[in-house]
């Protein structure tokens, strides 16, 4: 099979319990979510397709990670939506690399491949993860665009596992204007409840993913809504 894949890059992962770890990033194409505040909007909104779309197979997709990227360096498998397609032929190709892989998901479809690490980020104004898929998940990042949203997304987690990590983000539009609303909550919420941890897009501070000359440079909106800004 073919994987449509949208971008690819070497960086660092900028978020959660892997943070400023060297990372291949593998960012596929589509996703039915739409977040209003979605930071790679050009994975489906209309306004924002790319010219074109690079359909690669996973033996494709390995050697580009090996070629593009040190042994050590694990892949994250992102998007869109990656949980939409079978993983399966591309993890097992990068594990023949001896490269461990990860996902990025809201989880609304069962997974498919062999996946060393879950991070669910649920989308609770959406489709909501399945139950499988929350009782698999190592991290849980929760984006915090109101505080209410803290609330919401718990609510999407019943059954998951005592020691997967909990992050609060603050969406980056709200990140980016230090909306002191949502960063009051999310402080308020961890004090609250000790499980919970703050997090941060550190990357973004960085923009350590525009130095690879694969990563999508286009200036794009969050949500393709030129008023949260970009």
């Amino acid at each position: 099979m073919k994987y449509p894949v949208y971008e690819r890059f070497y960086t660092w992962q900028g978020e959660g319990v892997h943070l400023g770890r060297a990372a291949y990033f593998i960012r596929l194409y589509g996703c039915p979510q739409a977040c209003p505040w979605c930071d790679s909007a050009g994975t489906w909104h209309r306004d924002y397709r790319p010219e074109g779309v690079t359909l690669m197979s996973a033996e494709e997709l390995a050697q580009a990670v090996r070629a593009e990227s040190p042994d050590g360096a694990f892949v994250v498998v992102t998007g869109g939506e990656p949980i939409l397609f079978d993983l399966a032929p591309l993890t097992g190709a990068l594990h023949a690399l001896g490269r461990q892989v990860h996902i990025e998901t809201s989880g609304i479809a069962p997974l498919r491949g062999d996946l060393d690490w879950v991070t669910l980020s649920p989308k609770p104004f959406g489709q909501w993860p399945l139950p499988e898929v929350v009782a698999r998940a190592d991290e849980v990042k929760l984006i915090v665009h109101e505080p209410g949203d803290i609330r919401a997304g718990l609510e999407t987690l019943e059954g998951l596992r005592k020691d997967a990590v909990l992050w609060l983000h603050p969406e980056w539009s709200k990140a980016r204007e230090r909306d002191a609303g949502v960063l009051n909550a999310i402080t308020e919420a961890v004090k609250d409840d000790p499980r919970l941890r703050a997090g941060y897009q550190m990357h973004k501070l960085y923009r350590a993913d525009d130095l690879d000359v694969h990563s999508d440079k286009r200036l794009i909106p969050l949500g393709g809504n030129p008023g949260l800004g970009y």
